[in-house]
């Protein structure tokens, strides 16, 4: 029989929907995109009937349910996560981790779009298609977590989800939806470092803001609150402040902690 304090991945546990609402707009949205698309790790203490889960995708997390369903040790399948959580669960995340720093995140919502306070850039602005794979990869280590969503730059490129700035052939800026739920679509932007501020990474928003619009869909917008440049990006193009919230960037297992087995297959 298996040991029901152990999180385990546990694919059945997204049927929990008084855990995981449908139609939250920032990370809220992660378990639907997780549930469409088949990318990311369902866990729970038990598969059928579970007392805790955590959904996990692109490095966060949403974790729920009842902190006395499993022990530290059984957490070690989050760590270096962007965790979302109750309160009631930070003595459990203190004991399981050898750090756990609180982020102070804002979630915005797209209004009334802004129009464009400058002429279009001097760069062809269009949808990435499967073809762009490649152009994705080569934006670099730096800003790869950018696909992460989606499987990585060929999952990107497929997903029908992204739109980048092309200076000759070459991928300078892009926006793309990183979780996909059924209400609100939260989106991504990545720009390289020498062609910030050339109204590249607005131009690719308002796009690809458009685009979620024609799905029936909203845009949403999470950053912490000390990102001033993304705050500022985001007013930029017509988003609103909905909802603040505290996500906890979680480190290594502390060391000499039980780790979970093995989950059985079925």
């Amino acid at each position: 029989m298996p040991n029901e304090h152990v999180l385990r991945t546990a694919p059945g546990v997204r049927a929990r929907q008084p855990w995981f609402p449908a139609g939250r707009p920032g990370v809220g949205a992660l378990p639907e995109h997780v549930a469409r698309t088949g990318l990311g790790t369902w866990w729970a203490d038990h598969p059928l009937r579970p007392r805790a889960a955590a959904v996990s995708c692109a490095g966060y997390a949403i974790l729920a349910g009842d902190p006395c369903a499993t022990d530290p040790g059984d957490l070690a399948p989050l760590a270096h996560c962007y965790v979302a959580t109750p309160d009631r669960f930070l003595p459990l995340l203190g004991s399981a981790f050898e750090r756990i720093v609180p982020w102070e995140r804002m979630i915005w919502a797209y209004g009334d779009p802004v129009p464009a306070a400058r002429p279009a850039p001097a760069a062809t602005i269009r949808p990435l298609v499967p073809a762009d794979a490649p152009a994705v990869r080569a934006l670099g280590p730096d800003l790869a977590w950018i696909a992460a969503g989606w499987g990585g730059p060929a999952g990107l490129a497929a997903s029908g989800h992204g739109w980048g700035a092309f200076r000759d052939r070459r991928l300078v800026s892009l926006a793309c939806t990183l979780f996909a739920g059924s209400r609100y679509e939260d989106i991504a932007v990545a720009t390289l470092p020498d062609e910030r501020g050339r109204g590249l990474a607005s131009a690719c928003v308002r796009a690809l803001c458009a685009d979620i619009a024609s799905r029936g869909c909203i845009p949403s917008w999470s950053c912490s609150r000390d990102n001033h440049p993304s705050r500022h990006l985001a007013a930029k193009c017509g988003f609103q402040l909905i909802h603040t919230y505290v996500h906890y960037a979680l480190g290594a297992p502390v060391a000499g902690l039980r780790r979970p087995a093995e989950a059985p297959r079925p």
